[in-house]
């Protein structure tokens, strides 16, 4: 009987193969623990340029043309001002804040925008492969199929990953890629998932799927918050435009009376100081009801 088991231990592999089944999700997990960690390392040691920018914005700009926008916007602003009749220090704070602030505060919401679009479409684009690698297609060819017909932005970063493809690049360094250019957790996961299995292999419908799934409750999830903080915002927004309504209402009813605030240093200092509180107060109440996920 003892050489019977003996024997089926060793036809069967015994408790080497058994081994072998607890090593290898061990093995998977590290593999998926060490890209991630690359990734992070990646997006901590890269400063993102002012190109960068520009693309996660989906602008079409070069560098110079930005610049080139920003100098007219900083001039526009700085000549409504001298002709409003403001004196030298609004004129140049009028300056700085329609050439350098603004412009790149209108970049950063493109920007956000842009990339709350693509994580809305993003589950839809990954059903897409998993609909095709079950029917047996190659990732090359779902990306394809999603840079044809998906919706943009989805669309024009998949295209990107084509067009990276056709140039002799890896499905996984071109992934790798729309981590950069769209850097979210999202495509981060996404180009784990794609090079874990372009290296060690495993069912990619599967974990797609995962992903898909994880994506989908993330996005219920900040629908949930979003309705919970409406009260918040609502009533955030209503304290922050009290003060300019207020004013404008003492202007147009008693113009006199809100001169003293535009004509004099002492007027002006004052509603400096308040404008620069209540940026301080509002950014307070943008930190308190805005989460991140």
């Amino acid at each position: 009987m003892k050489a019977q088991k003996r024997q089926a231990a060793l036809i069967s592999g015994g408790p080497a193969r058994k081994v072998e089944a607890r090593i290898d999700p061990a093995k998977r997990r590290k593999a998926i623990s060490e890209s991630l960690k690359e990734i992070e390392d990646k997006k901590r040691n890269k400063s993102v340029t002012l190109e960068q920018k520009i693309e996660q914005a989906g602008l079409g700009w070069s560098v110079q043309v930005f610049y080139l926008g920003s100098a007219v916007a900083g001039l526009f602003f700085c000549l409504v001002v001298y002709v409003g009749g403001g004196n030298e220090i609004f004129t140049l704070v009028s300056l700085l804040a329609g050439g350098l602030a603004l412009p790149r505060w209108l970049l950063s919401f493109l920007a956000k925008r842009r990339t709350g679009k693509f994580i809305e479409l993003f589950p839809d684009a990954l059903d897409v492969i998993i609909r095709g690698v079950k029917a047996g297609l190659p990732v090359a060819d779902c990306l394809r199929v999603i840079a044809t017909e998906a919706q943009e932005p989805v669309r024009s970063e998949f295209r990107r990953i084509v067009d990276a493809q056709t140039i002799g690049m890896t499905v996984s360094e071109a992934v790798e890629r729309l981590a950069e250019s769209v850097p979210v957790s999202e495509t981060a996961f996404f180009a784990v998932v794609i090079n874990i299995q372009q290296k060690a292999g495993g069912n990619l419908s599967e974990a797609l799927g995962n992903l898909a799934r994880v994506l989908r409750e993330r996005k219920k999830m900040k629908g949930k918050v979003k309705a919970m903080s409406a009260e918040a915002k609502s009533s955030a927004g209503i304290i922050g435009s009290l003060p300019f309504l207020v004013g404008a209402a003492v202007t147009f009813t008693n113009p006199s009376y809100m001169a003293l605030l535009y004509t004099t240093t002492l007027g002006q200092i004052c509603l400096a100081g308040g404008l620069v509180w209540m940026g301080i107060g509002v950014a307070i109440m943008h930190k308190m009801i805005n989460f991140d996920f």
